[in-house]
């Protein structure tokens, strides 16, 4: 088994509804997003999926989110947009992205801070 991982980041505000604390105010972060696929085989050229392939699609997905009101981005699923829900949103929509390509997404990893994230496999 092979993973291959690739990251980008974005900085973006939110709010934390129903949170009793601070973070429930508006605030922002520089996140940062990491996605592993992982292959069970290689192609001709020693590669289960081209870098630029996952870092493109993983742009498209988080250029949404860049310098936006991720309450806003997200309100139409409802979503409270803490780093786990994201995660999981990136990790969906990076699968659908990938359909058809060698190999398939395993985890995605979001951090609001250096040192302080949360991730989403399945």
């Amino acid at each position: 088994m092979y993973e291959i991982t690739s990251e980008t980041n974005f900085s973006a505000a939110h709010r934390l509804k129903n949170y009793h604390g601070p973070c429930e105010n508006v605030h922002g972060h520089n996140w940062l997003v990491r996605a592993t696929v992982k292959c069970l085989v290689l192609d001709e050229c020693g590669i289960g999926i081209d870098f630029k392939v996952l870092k493109t699609k993983l742009n498209e997905i988080v250029g949404r989110f860049d310098h936006q009101d991720l309450n806003a981005v997200l309100k139409e699923s409802d979503m409270n947009p803490s780093s786990e829900n994201i995660a999981r949103h990136v990790f969906e929509r990076l699968r659908e992205s990938l359909q058809g390509r060698q190999g398939s997404v395993s985890r995605v990893e979001v951090f609001e801070t250096p040192g302080n994230g949360a991730a989403y496999y399945e």
